[in-house]
């Protein structure tokens, strides 16, 4: 019980790391939460600070998802489901105990416990959310999307995997959730597009 304990602690600590402010604040001198739509997350940071700096916050954010979900390997805790502390740090990247409680949009930490648990699936919704990219030009209709595309994939691929259907479920609700102003711009089309695909 302590090990499955101190997983889940670090599973957060691990999610919390704000990776958008520490870049900003080491390399650039920037706040990225003054700035832009001041989220600490990826697409803030490509728009506050360019594609360099939006690259690595983007993989630092997936990294944590993934190194979470590969803890209780780490630990040896085999009657811990990998995807608990997954999900543990999405939560964490949300509301980062070291950022005042305001973190970002759930969508790249996702991405990471998809990469630890079923890399496979993992690459085919980076397809899936580069596709949507490309044809609606917004990032946060993609990731809706893409989350939704998930539960979808599991429910016809991946049926029997009951603890993969509800985590892609519950992550699905989390990215919806956080989009939620994102939502109201598109639909009042005042959503910035990206320019670059």
């Amino acid at each position: 019980m302590f090990t499955i304990i101190l997983i889940l602690i670090l599973a957060y600590l691990i999610g919390s790391i704000p990776s958008g402010l520490i870049i900003g604040k080491t390399f650039y001198n920037t706040d990225i939460r003054e700035h832009g739509s001041k989220n600490l997350g990826g697409t803030n940071t490509f728009r506050t600070l360019g594609i360099k700096a939006g690259l690595i916050v983007t993989s630092m954010d997936i990294l944590k998802g993934t190194l979470a979900t590969l803890l209780p390997v780490m630990f040896g805790a085999e009657n811990l489901h990998p995807l608990i502390p997954g999900v543990i740090a999405v939560i964490g990247h949300m509301y980062p105990i070291f950022a005042r409680f305001k973190g970002g949009k759930a969508v790249a930490t996702s991405g990471g416990i998809l990469l630890g648990f079923a890399p496979l699936l993992f690459a085919i919704v980076l397809a899936v959310f580069f596709l949507s990219l490309y044809v609606t030009k917004y990032v946060s209709l993609s990731s809706m999307i893409t989350s939704l595309f998930a539960i979808i994939y599991v429910l016809a691929f991946q049926i029997e995997q009951w603890g993969l259907l509800i985590v892609v479920t519950v992550l699905f609700i989390f990215i919806c959730y956080r989009h939620r102003a994102n939502i109201k711009r598109i639909m009042n089309k005042t959503e910035p597009k990206i320019k670059w695909l």
